[in-house]
């Protein structure tokens, strides 16, 4: 498989830095091909704005959905968004590999999202009826294609449960999970998450890339997470809510899993 991992971490001998060295060791003897967008040591432009685009009129108001796709639309997006959308293109399979930072992904790798997923390339492609409400969740450009988070965390395993402080994590990662990656139509293995990461020494390290290397070495048999799809008849168009006959009387994020 040709691989792209995304990664996200400012310091390389932290313990992402090692897992990432890691992981791409262990694909690439495995005969992958992967290639890496280091975000931090790329010095990744976060912010999305009308500078993003070659053809930038300062007279009208920035609208940045219409101007990202008048820029793809053009072959006027700046040289980096571009570089990173062809690396899209070619991969079969997208890692995204982060430390879970107040909940959610660092802010650089945000960034990357914002920019790289375009309107044209990742948002706003197929049709719109009373039937099909575009080619998302499910699919869309990346349809076909693999995706999987390996995101770190300080905290311990119970605070993420289903009981947990923290709330579950399989809750946490669903707007990147269900939102960054079947949104566009990936189909989205579950994560690799490690926890309470300042108590990993040698002998737990060892353990760990024990068990990510199991699972990379089953990356393309692994069953994806099983979600409705927008337009596979178990939505209602245009409102799109999940039918009444689907989970009835349930609600919350769940309620999008097939059982």
């Amino acid at each position: 498989m040709n691989i792209l991992l995304v990664y996200a971490h400012p310091e390389p001998k932290s313990l992402n830095g090692s897992l990432k060295d890691f992981t791409v060791s262990h694909l690439t003897l495995a005969g992958h091909t992967v290639e890496v967008s280091d975000l931090y040591a790329m010095n990744w432009k976060a912010a999305l704005d009308k500078h993003d685009g070659a053809d930038d009129d300062k007279q009208v108001r920035f609208d940045p959905s219409s101007a990202s796709l008048y820029a793809f639309s053009n072959g006027l997006q700046s040289a980096d968004i571009a570089a990173e959308q062809q690396k899209l293109d070619r991969a079969d399979m997208l890692i995204l590999q982060f430390p879970l930072w107040w909940f959610s992904m660092p802010a650089i790798m945000k960034g990357w999202i914002d920019r790289v997923y375009a309107c044209g390339f990742a948002y706003g492609v197929g049709e719109h009826s009373d039937s099909h409400w575009g080619d998302r969740y499910g699919e869309g450009r990346m349809a076909g294609k693999r995706a999987m988070i390996i995101v770190t965390t300080g905290g311990w395993a119970s605070h993420y449960a289903p009981r947990g402080v923290n709330g579950p994590i399989d809750d946490l990662l669903f707007p990147i999970q269900h939102g960054i990656l079947w949104y566009p139509g990936f189909d989205v293995l579950p994560p690799f998450v490690v926890y309470r990461t300042g108590r990993v020494d040698e002998p737990k390290y060892r353990q760990l890339c024990d068990e990510l290397g199991k699972r990379l070495d089953v990356i393309e048999q692994t069953q994806p997470i099983q979600w409705h799809r927008q337009n596979s008849g178990a939505y209602t168009i245009p409102e799109l809510t999940l039918r009444e006959d689907i989970a009835p009387g349930e609600e919350g994020f769940p309620i999008h899993l097939i059982p």
